[in-house]
């Protein structure tokens, strides 16, 4: 069944994957390209570093995408599908999980073919150090929370988004009366720093993105 399942989620997801796979490479290559001409290492570095967010944009994006896949065509068929095989809700989820997070593997790989390649090029200043494996590593494992968190939003009821935007909703209505009343409170930044600080559950967003460094 894992089989049928990962070969129909292959026709709803082929896209994002291609399209997240050349991303992947092209990141790596393109911050080499930007910091080649640079003058110091510190310069090389700093270039580098500016495109680090591409790494945490990309591994949320097909994260999200990847998951949202997953589940559209069970609401838009009103998991008739599902609700028609002889297997427990509970597996077909797990089932569907691990067909998409299959399709995370291609842009993984690609970030590591794409900082060897950087590397190959032997255009790293001396004294810095390149990191591959790590960059792989981290993208990989941002890429699965972020399709972890919306493949858990998209496997509920139209109820359970509505929840999620609401309480969206209600965080930022909050920090719209707090201003208001002219209170020095930063609401927003509290709820950043517990989703995105250290410990919690997106901190592998945060920091630096490094391949290249000291």
């Amino acid at each position: 069944m894992f089989r049928a399942i990962l070969v129909t989620q292959w026709k709803w997801t082929r896209t994002t994957a291609l399209l997240a796979t050349v991303a992947a490479f092209s990141i790596p290559v393109a911050s080499l390209q930007s910091a080649r001409d640079a003058d110091t290492p510190l310069e090389f570095i700093s270039r580098m570093q500016a495109w680090g967010i591409g790494y945490a944009l990309l591994a949320a994006g097909v994260g999200l995408l990847v998951a949202l896949a997953a589940w559209g065509h069970d609401h838009q068929g009103r998991h008739v599908y599902a609700l028609s095989l002889p297997v427990s809700r509970q597996r077909y989820a797990l089932l569907r999980y691990g067909a998409g997070a299959t399709y995370l593997v291609p842009a993984i790989i690609a970030v590591l073919i794409g900082s060897l390649v950087v590397i190959a090029t032997g255009a790293i200043p001396q004294g810095l150090h390149a990191f591959p494996i790590a960059l792989t590593l981290r993208f990989g494992l941002a890429a699965l929370v972020a399709y972890s968190v919306f493949f858990a939003i998209g496997a509920g009821t139209t109820r359970t988004a509505a929840a999620v935007l609401a309480l969206i909703a209600v965080v930022l209505f909050a920090q719209f009366v707090i201003s208001a009343s002219g209170v020095q409170f930063d609401l927003l930044r509290y709820v950043a720093d517990g989703l995105f600080g250290t410990g919690g559950v997106l901190s592998v967003f945060s920091g630096r993105w490094m391949l290249v460094d000291v």
